[in-house]
């Protein structure tokens, strides 16, 4: 049952602020709090307090009007007990011109609304400020001493060069507006909120265009959900004729999903990228489908004790908490039980209850991710792509406790997966193909190929890249330093394939980063033709783990012409697309309309616009259902064969033979010879 209502005015939903918006809150009113302490405390960046406004307008523009209040209130508050009761001024000031803003541009006004709006609130405004002096004394004394100082100053300046009629004035005009400071207050106030409003409407046009294809939209969050009294059971579920469109799309993502689920199962959820897993795992979650009926006895209970628990496939986007007990309990009502010791006994962390949680490998805080959504009792959990990022025994080490939960504890599990093993390890197996549920074959799974043994030694060329006796430290001399990399040794030849393996924790990405140039190393240095690459940024390309992340622009020609550089045009764009396999059609395509693997040949297309000598690809088929992962192997061989330097780092060995000629392992942050 639902107990929210629109707005008929706002087109939003009214009641409690939702996850989302106190998220879209809680950072954007902490870059207006920046903005007014950096333009307080710096006195050549008084500037940036005309950026203040900005991230509270764009919350008033594309969320409801208490968002602003709350975005108001809390970072007044903040700015107060940091910086004292001027700048909280200047943050409340700042609140209310951007919920002005904010508001005009939601409501569809133009510069002509804005100035209505300006010519009223201005004289208001200043008149504000005017009142508020006029009752704190002690801080109008101490303005005004300020500023007859500063004119007293200045008068000596031009006095000393021998301009005394100019220092003279200066000084006349400072002692005027001390003696008749109301006045100049109102008419600089009303100018200067005027001036405030035409430049955070300048800059929050802008940025609302540039995010005008981002929907405000929490995917995840259950209308049923929002009211705290009903009873929450999420299982037995069944669905009969479900289908799901997200907004303002024409496309159903889902449709005819006939399926049932019972207590203490394990079911796997496989299909290609795009198929419609993760929209499947959000119905099973609590969001309501655009059509079809989800039959549960109670609410789904998303994050309650007892009801539904979502693991994600980056387990960093999910901790709260700076040490693992923290996180463990984060969001539990402060009187609520949880066996800490236990929970992490049970996922393998015995003993890291005090540990920082940024000092977790990515199996480690997968694990954590377990154990905080166990912390809640669910009678069902939700496991995403999971092991993903994970190197192969920590997959091994998940996949055995999630088995573990339906038997263990009752627990329904299902899991999302594009593995043959994993899949096999379920009860039963759901097979999505184009939104629909189809039969499974386990063949399209394609079974892992045994682990490639590649030489360590080189197969010939002329050194094109070394690494010599490359160490890192994170935070050195701080209480969490962390040591990344130990007197790394390493020599890349020309035409290379290297495959660079290790667990997670190992080192592998910040030797990545190192080998781009991106951050130098603590000690030693890191060599291209001769040259360091901290010198030569782009030289080295580097794919990101995450391939989104990656893609900045809107379009996927766009992306490959800011990457490629000026000289790349539409006749490179289009070479580019065939290098990698990708129609040229698919030029004119938004990124976010992209597949995974999609995604993936697009930053490889970019990274080949750029030329560079090296390419140096982070754990490049993570995440990719086995058609996507044969199409990228394809793609990188491809490059090989075209004698393009690749250094590739993967938890994903098998078949990376095709690619790769070389492979040496990192472990602790020492490199080791083959396998």
């Amino acid at each position: 049952m639902s107990t929210h209502a629109l707005d008929p005015r706002a087109g939003t939903v009214t009641g409690p602020l939702r996850p989302l918006e106190i998220a879209t809150v809680a950072i954007l009113s902490g870059l207006t709090v920046v903005s007014v302490v950096i333009a307080a405390v710096i006195p050549l960046a008084t500037a940036a307090g005309l950026l203040a406004p900005v991230p509270i307008a764009l919350i008033a523009a594309r969320t409801r009007p208490r968002a602003v209040v709350a975005a108001a209130v809390t970072s007044t508050g903040v700015t107060f007990a940091v910086a004292g009761l001027a700048p909280a001024l200047s943050v409340l000031t700042a609140a209310i011109l951007g919920g002005l803003v904010g508001e005009v541009k939601r409501r569809g006004g133009g510069l002509a609304m804005l100035t209505a709006v300006g010519i009223v609130a201005a004289p208001v405004l200043a008149a504000a400020s005017v009142l508020v002096l006029w009752v704190l004394i002690p801080l109008r004394n101490l303005a005004l001493e300020v500023l007859g100082n500063l004119a007293e100053g200045i008068g000596k300046i031009f006095r000393g060069v021998g301009l005394r009629s100019i220092g003279d004035g200066i000084d006349g005009f400072g002692r005027n507006i001390v003696d008749h400071w109301w006045i100049y207050m109102l008419i600089s106030g009303a100018v200067g909120t005027l001036i405030s409003l035409y430049v955070a409407w300048w800059l929050l046009v802008g940025v609302i265009n540039r995010l005008a294809h981002i929907k405000m939209e929490d995917t995840l969050d259950s209308s049923r959900d929002l009211t705290v009294d009903e009873d929450v059971d999420p299982l037995p579920l069944r669905m009969s004729g479900v289908g799901y469109r997200y907004p303002n799309t024409e496309r159903e993502v889902l449709h005819g999903i006939d399926l049932a689920l019972i207590r203490g199962e394990f079911v796997a959820v496989v299909g290609a990228n795009g198929s419609g897993k993760s929209t499947l795992a959000k119905l099973l979650a609590g969001t309501e489908p655009t059509v079809g009926v989800v039959d549960r006895p109670g609410a789904p209970g998303l994050g309650r004790t007892g009801g539904t628990a979502v693991v994600l496939q980056r387990p960093e986007a999910q901790m709260l908490g700076s040490r693992v007990a923290d996180d463990l309990v984060w969001g539990l009502p402060a009187d609520a039980e949880v066996d800490i010791d236990g929970l992490l006994d049970e996922v393998g962390l015995t003993g890291l209850a005090m540990r920082e949680t940024s000092d977790l490998s990515g199996g480690q805080q997968q694990r954590l991710a377990v154990a905080a959504a166990l912390a809640r009792d669910p009678r069902l959990l939700i496991a995403d792509e999971v092991t993903s990022m994970v190197d192969p025994q920590g997959r091994r080490d998940l996949i055995s406790i999630l088995a573990e939960l339906p038997r263990r504890r009752g627990i329904t599990v299902v899991l999302i997966t594009h593995r043959d093993d994993e899949a096999r390890a379920a009860d039963r197996v759901i097979h999505l193909q184009a939104g629909r549920i189809v039969e499974h074959r386990p063949e399209w799974m394609r079974p892992e190929e045994h682990n490639p043994q590649l030489p360590a030694a080189h197969a010939g060329g002329r050194p094109l890249l070394t690494v010599e006796d490359v160490s890192h430290t994170y935070m050195a001399g701080s209480p969490w330093e962390v040591t990344a990399l130990h007197r790394v040794n390493l020599q890349v030849n020309e035409g290379d394939g290297l495959l660079i393996v290790g667990g997670n924790g190992s080192g592998k990405t910040t030797l990545a980063w190192i080998v781009a140039g991106l951050i130098e190393p603590s000690e030693g240095r890191v060599l291209l033709r001769g040259e360091p690459t901290s010198e030569q940024i782009g030289k080295v390309g580097l794919g990101f783990q995450h391939a989104r992340l990656q893609l900045q622009k809107t379009s996927v020609s766009d992306e490959i012409m800011a990457v490629g550089g000026e000289s790349v045009g539409t006749a490179e764009v289009g070479h580019v697309l065939d290098l990698v396999a990708l129609p040229r059609e698919i030029a004119a395509r938004r990124v976010d309309s992209l597949s995974g693997g999609q995604m993936r040949r697009v930053v490889l297309a970019s990274l080949a616009a750029s030329k560079p000598d090296v390419l140096v690809l982070d754990e490049p088929l993570a995440g990719l259902d086995p058609g996507a992962r044969e199409e990228v192997l394809d793609v990188l061989a491809g490059l090989r064969r075209q004698g393009i330097t690749i250094i590739i780092i993967s938890h994903d060995l098998e078949a990376l033979d095709r690619v790769c000629n070389r492979r040496v392992e990192l472990a602790a942050g020492v490199l080791e010879g083959s396998l």
